[in-house]
């Protein structure tokens, strides 16, 4: 019989006559391997699921168009093209786009957004809609509008047009300059982009800017939704002002709008909608949910404000904020559970390997008064751990996977991929540990005096 063979003949002899220490070992190991590995998946999906969950609250990146010379306003197609193209470099991204007319209603203003319906609701999921999104000849009335009109679902709503630069700001073309509205803080719920905001979507017409007029003073009387006083600006989501015509083209209220915010103040229409209503022209803000971080979305902020586009562009740094602490504080959980699993598996391989060698003690003595060297008892409880944790981290793994799985698909209702670099890494941790922890007892079984343990005997 070959050495290598009867090394296996005592190492298997060896499990197989105390079964119930090996699995306990054993036990030990895929306990440590189960938790960690599922620790680990976990880790590794939920920041992604998170970050998805929280770009469904909104936009982390607005850009707004910048008026040209000749009073043109809006984003030209080269233009959005180019902006998206260099979002998208940075990360994976969801956009949507917002033209802005102030339109008359009941012979008041009132902001008009034009939209892409599937856009914007893949943006804004927390968006609460009673009723249905606007279609061709429908719109969506923010629920400020709505309570200030006495609007309803079904009912129908007159809006005009004009584009001869009235009192008012109601006209374009460079004289009342409401066609030409640029919706400079495309954050809603009443958030700026510099770092506090929330959802988004245009504060509208607060902060708007007529890039159209060539009055300074009309780009100042553009309303504000919320305001209370007159003249120019809204009291309970409308304007008091001198328009009289009533005129204009009928449309239907598909659904009513709740966010709490600014969107509350605003009607949305179809852009195609719009575009017949008011011309057409490009979009004056676009905004982006993008997958990146906080860092490289900074460095896009600058990239898109320096360049040649002529565009602005503001991070909401709050939404990007929020998610990097979300992830880094189960970063932090993930690694002191791990380090607590860690130290209890080492514990326990540990205690059972102690009571292998106490119980083998007149065999490792016997081997001793043989010649046997101490390295081949070392090398025979060093294979014995590592068979442990081997069988431990294969069955733990496994469990492991089957627990992350099922969280997530509780939990996030996505299912999730087996990591078969995760699995390995699990398998090789838990022989590691398993070697590891049998040290101390491996040490204390090479110092036993074959002399003593005969003279028991």
């Amino acid at each position: 019989m070959t050495n290598r063979r009867m090394f296996l003949t005592m190492l298997f002899g060896a499990v197989f006559r105390r079964r119930s220490r090996a699995v306990m070992a054993v036990i030990a190991s895929m306990v440590g391997a189960t938790t960690l590995f599922c620790l680990a998946a976990i880790c590794l999906a939920v920041p992604q699921q998170m970050s998805e969950e929280m770009r469904s609250y909104g936009a982390n990146l607005i850009v707004t168009g910048q008026s040209a010379d000749d009073g043109a306003a809006g984003m030209d197609e080269d233009t959005v093209a180019a902006v998206e193209q260099e979002v998208e470099a940075v990360g994976d991204a969801r956009h949507a786009a917002y033209r802005y007319e102030t339109v008359r209603i009941n012979s008041a203003p009132y902001v008009l957004a034009g939209i892409d319906v599937d856009e914007v609701q893949a943006l804004n999921r927390h968006w609460s809609v009673d009723g249905d999104w606007p279609s061709a000849g429908q719109v969506m009335v923010g629920g400020d509008v709505a309570d200030a009109m006495g609007l309803r679902i079904g009912s129908t709503v007159t809006i005009g047009y004009r584009s001869d630069g009235a009192d008012g700001g109601a006209g374009t073309d460079g004289d009342g300059g409401s066609g030409d509205i640029v919706a400079d803080s495309a954050v809603g719920s009443g958030d700026t982009a510099d770092g506090d905001g929330g959802s988004t979507d245009a504060e509208t017409a607060g902060d708007a800017l007529s890039t159209g007029s060539a009055d300074a003073e009309t780009a100042g009387d553009v309303p504000s939704a919320g305001s209370d006083t007159v003249g120019g600006q809204m009291r309970d989501g409308r304007v008091s002002t001198d328009i009289l015509e009533s005129d204009g083209v009928a449309y239907r209220v598909a659904g009513i709008l709740d966010t709490g915010g600014s969107e509350d103040g605003i009607i949305y229409a179809t852009a195609d909608d719009v575009a017949a209503l008011a011309g057409d022209r490009g979009p004056d803000v676009i905004e982006f949910s993008s997958d990146a971080d906080g860092d490289r979305l900074g460095e896009l902020v600058d990239a898109l404000n320096d360049g040649p586009l002529a565009v602005g562009a503001q991070q909401v740094s709050k939404m990007t904020a929020s998610n990097q602490r979300i992830v880094t504080m189960l970063q932090t959980l993930f690694w002191l559970v791990s380090i607590v699993v860690l130290a209890l598996t080492l514990v326990g391989v540990s205690t059972t390997m102690s009571s292998i060698v106490s119980q083998r003690r007149n065999e490792i003595g016997l081997r001793k008064a043989l010649g046997a060297p101490s390295s081949s008892v070392v090398a025979e409880f060093a294979v014995e751990s590592a068979l442990y944790g081997l069988i431990g981290g294969l069955v733990g793994a496994g469990i492991g996977y089957a627990l992350a799985r099922a969280l997530c698909v509780t939990v996030f209702e996505r299912t999730l991929a087996f990591s078969w670099p995760l699995g390995a890494l699990a398998v090789a941790l838990g022989m590691a540990i398993a070697v590891v922890a049998s040290v101390p007892p491996i040490r204390r079984a090479t110092r036993i005096d074959p002399a003593v343990v005969l003279r028991e005997e």
